[in-house]
């Protein structure tokens, strides 16, 4: 089992490596996200204090929408998502390798937007905990766009199903992980943010969990 999901995982890496593909358009569309909203919002302190950490995910978000959307697509340009499919494995453990390559690539561009978020809005996100909140959040957002984009991967309005089901799903992730990164910045230790971590850390296993139940029907469809 770990041994098919590293191989597939260690395929998309290698890939992703030589092509750039996908690292290059949502670094630079994270970062195009990341200025227009500090030139855009440009209050007092005090007001930018309360919506930095909705910046900051909506950031991470639209960035890693991009990740998610090319999860199986470019398996469906090259004609390689058939290879896949008649490999004698468990179709979930192809959904187990998909998703950490996303969750690595998604969490790579999120690691390297944070200094610019903290320059633009004057806060700092080096900090355990926030760690601890990007990296769940983050995994959040990685399966629910590896399991997306599998289901609209085969439509003819690929481009306008993936959103549709996309955003509403990760509407909890994003209350827990902007609440939790409110709370962060506001000077919150780990005791005080360890309900949002829990919720996250629940969305996570329940959504990991379903997907890789689900993945071999979709697949199917």
């Amino acid at each position: 089992m770990a041994l098919v999901i590293t191989a597939i995982l260690k395929k998309d890496l290698l890939q992703e490596k030589r092509t750039k593909e996908t690292f290059i358009p949502i670094l630079i569309f994270g970062m195009l996200v990341i200025v227009i909203f500090g030139f855009a919002v440009n209050p007092s302190p005090t007001v930018l204090a309360s919506i930095a950490p909705g910046l900051v995910w909506v950031s991470f978000v639209l960035a890693g929408f991009l990740a998610a959307n090319r999860s199986l697509v470019i398996e469906m340009q090259e004609e390689t998502i058939d290879l896949l499919l008649l490999a004698p494995v468990s179709r979930e453990l192809i959904y187990y390798g998909k998703l950490l390559a996303t969750y690595l690539l998604m969490l790579f561009v999120e690691i390297l937007m944070l200094p610019i978020l903290g320059i633009l809005f004057e806060i700092s996100l080096f900090t355990p905990e926030f760690g601890l909140i990007l990296l769940l959040a983050t995994f959040g957002l990685a399966v629910v766009g590896t399991l997306v984009s599998a289901i609209s991967v085969n439509t003819n309005a690929r481009e306008v199903m993936l959103p549709i089901l996309f955003f509403p799903m990760i509407i909890p992730i994003i209350i827990c992980a902007v609440a939790s990164t409110e709370l962060v910045l506001g000077g919150s230790g780990l005791g005080e943010i360890r309900g949002w971590l829990q919720m996250l850390l629940i969305f996570d296993i329940v959504f990991f969990v379903l997907a890789g139940l689900c993945f071999d029907f979709i697949l199917e469809e």
